[in-house]
């Protein structure tokens, strides 16, 4: 892996920063948000109303904490365009989430989101080391879904040659990097290990690929999942974050030198943690839910959006701004198993201790009277593969239970049996219980 530092890119100056002016072009731009949601967007103007709240309350960004939270409940409750700020003609593009528990979550963008967008996509891509010429393979899938096009626009915007591959056909994915030597993957972390498995079936070593560098985002991943890509491919693995409802990726951005965790763009977007319970704002270093509100969206602005991806305000290192933590789950993805809080991501971590196991999983949980059970399903590595998987269900079985607090049943399975994504997004929990 390569050394990289700042100092190797021209950065804009507001990464350079101080924190007074940070915070004056925060203000600045966060007034000019409320007041024109307040005047533009129905929504805001009643839920501003019935909370008693003006834009001239804002005084100073802690008085942001007086206004209300956006719900992805209020999103779909405007469906398709209630939340627009602009007329439908000046929309130039649209995306939306895929719906699968509701109406989906529909999002817009004028001409000058979509440019801002690039421009920080791009920040992006150099923040995790690229630059100007670099050859850019994008593996996220295209359409509504904003990770394809949102990587493709700000890598082009970044100067780059884009191999637009989207998802699936995972050997035509090893055959393109082959044959196009591109230095740089941006992809999910689970393809990411789809991809490298393919490498392997087909008797070639990803470590000799030309990949140097995967930006890796759209769903929480561990330290110790980017230790065993990194190890198996030989390139730097950064995270990249972002949501359709806020943007897109690109929303903060690991950078390649300190990979200590997402850089948020606060230039555009104003973060806040507070306490999912309450909804109280938590101060700099305490894991609660990330709300976002944007400072610069013309189509579709969006205020105190509760993202519910749980994670820690962290003070700026590389760059000016502060970063946020590894998410560790989504308040929406947490299993209650028996009493206890369970994030997949803590299971993650401990198949991953197991030299003999591979990185898939799979949760099953399913309820036997009114008792819940989990079923953890993980495959042996191929070189593995005769390893005794009794022992070795014995040992996840003992570690889970210390260190997370449920009992489980492990199966433990031959290699390539747990199911692979093609598409994107891992589905890490299958979640049979009859619905209440």
């Amino acid at each position: 892996m390569a050394t990289y530092s700042a100092s190797a890119a021209v950065l804009d100056p507001i990464e350079r920063a101080s924190r007074d002016e940070i915070t004056a072009l925060q203000l600045h731009r966060l007034r000019a948000t409320l007041s024109s949601v307040y005047r533009k967007v129905p929504h805001y103007r009643r839920a501003f109303d019935a909370a008693g709240v003006h834009p001239d309350d804002l005084k100073s960004l802690a008085d942001l904490a007086k206004f209300p939270f956006t719900s992805k409940s209020d999103l779909r409750e405007n469906y398709p365009f209630g939340m627009f700020a602009v007329p439908r003609e000046q929309v130039v593009r649209i995306h939306a989430s895929s719906g699968t528990t509701g109406k989906p979550t529909v999002v817009g963008y004028t001409q000058g989101d979509i440019d801002r967008w690039s421009d920080l996509v791009a920040r992006s891509i150099r923040a995790a080391g690229g630059r100007k010429g670099d050859m850019i393979h994008v593996a996220y899938g295209y359409g509504l879904f904003t990770g394809g096009l949102g990587a493709h626009y700000g890598a082009e915007r970044m100067g780059c040659t884009v191999i637009p591959v989207s998802g699936g056909q995972t050997e035509r994915q090893v055959q393109l990097i082959e044959d196009f030597q591109p230095r740089i993957i941006m992809v999910t972390p689970s393809y990411m290990q789809v991809i490298i498995e393919e490498y392997v079936r087909l008797g070639l070593d990803p470590r000799a690929s030309s990949l140097e560098i995967g930006i890796f985002g759209a769903e929480p991943w561990t330290e110790a999942m980017r230790s065993e890509i990194e190890a198996q491919a030989g390139i730097d693995a950064v995270d990249i974050y972002g949501l359709s409802e806020v943007m897109g990726p690109g929303v903060a951005s690991e950078c390649v030198e300190s990979k200590d965790g997402p850089v948020i763009w606060e230039d555009h977007f104003y973060p806040e943690v507070i306490d999912p319970e309450t909804g109280a704002v938590l101060p700099d270093g305490s894991e609660g839910e990330l709300v976002f509100t944007s400072l610069t969206k013309e189509a579709f602005p969006i205020i105190r959006y509760r993202t519910r991806d749980l994670t820690r305000l962290l003070p700026p290192t590389s760059r000016a701004f502060r970063r946020m933590g590894k998410i560790v789950g989504r308040s929406d993805d947490m299993l209650i198993i028996r009493g206890v809080n369970v994030f997949p991501t803590q299971i993650e971590e401990l198949v991953l201790q197991h030299g003999k196991l591979s990185a898939l999983y799979q949760l099953v949980v399913t309820r036997d009277g009114h008792l819940d059970e989990v079923e953890v399903l993980v495959e042996l590595q191929q070189a593995a593969a005769d390893a005794d998987g009794a022992e070795i269900s014995q040992w996840l079985q003992h570690r889970i239970k210390t260190m997370v607090g449920i009992s489980t049943r492990v199966n433990v399975l031959p290699p390539n049996s747990v199911e692979r994504t093609q598409t994107g997004k891992a589905r890490r929990v299958v979640d049979k219980r009859p619905k209440r």
